[in-house]
């Protein structure tokens, strides 16, 4: 067994990563990892390259550098690749198909499985998470409010059952209540699933509440690592996200 197999091994491990959109370089050789089972926040101003770096897990930027998913090459790969390894995106904007109703974009979800089974279990847990999905099963989902469709973009990741979630602005345009709930739901998904968490968030408070590490993004590189609680502490975090 190699160092990369043991079970110690990070659930992602990123190195030296560059990402381009032409010849725009957005990435400047990020290394960064995640535990097994944690939360991590990826905080930083309006194009820092936050986005970007979620893209360039799923393939859907050019990239250099490595990027492994439990020990194993992951970069290269097709981005359905990926998403079959585990990794599930959800992207700013949701990404939902508003002319499909809620359950149908939930079994969409669940496109690679076969385990049909398991499938019809893992929707009445979704239901169980988000009851106001299980209200509107029928209803299209263009007809739902912001919070619902955030709710379900979540939901139809969490149908392939992802080993790693890629959240992007979750609580982009929605009310406080509603980002609360659907943080409080993610806190639930993590501690009670197991699913790791790479979250992109505007909202510094509600991101280092939730992760356990966060990395801060500055023109493409990390200027700042460490544990959630102390970069809330760090006096370049809280003038910049705090406002103290």
């Amino acid at each position: 067994m190699t160092a990369a197999e043991t079970p110690a091994a990070a659930l992602l491990d990123v190195r030296d990563l560059v990402a381009s959109y032409g010849a725009t370089r957005v990435l400047h050789g990020l290394r960064f990892e995640m535990a097994r089972g944690s939360v991590t926040a990826l905080l930083g101003a309006n194009g820092a390259g936050k986005t970007t770096t979620l893209r360039a897990l799923c393939s859907m930027v050019r990239t250099r550098g490595e990027i492994r998913l439990c020990g194993e090459r992951i970069d290269g790969k097709a981005t359905e690749d990926v998403a079959r390894l585990g990794v599930a995106h959800v992207p700013d904007g949701r990404g939902t198909f508003l002319g499909l109703s809620t359950e149908e974009n939930l079994r969409l979800g669940a496109w690679a499985r076969r385990d049909r089974r398991a499938v019809a279990a893992d929707l009445d847990r979704i239901y169980g998470y988000f009851p106001r999905l299980r209200e509107r099963r029928r209803q299209q989902a263009g007809t739902l409010s912001g919070g619902e469709q955030q709710m379900l973009a979540v939901s139809r990741a969490l149908m392939s059952r992802p080993r790693l979630l890629l959240l992007d602005e979750p609580s982009f345009g929605l009310a406080p209540r509603v980002v609360g709930e659907i943080f409080e739901i993610m806190r639930r998904i993590n501690e009670t699933d197991g699913v790791s968490i790479l979250l992109v968030e505007q909202n510094a408070s509600m991101a280092l509440g939730l992760a356990d590490h966060a990395y801060l993004l500055e023109t493409g590189r990390i200027v700042l690592a460490g544990r959630a609680d102390e970069l809330r502490r760090d006096d370049t975090v809280r003038r910049a996200y705090f406002g103290h």
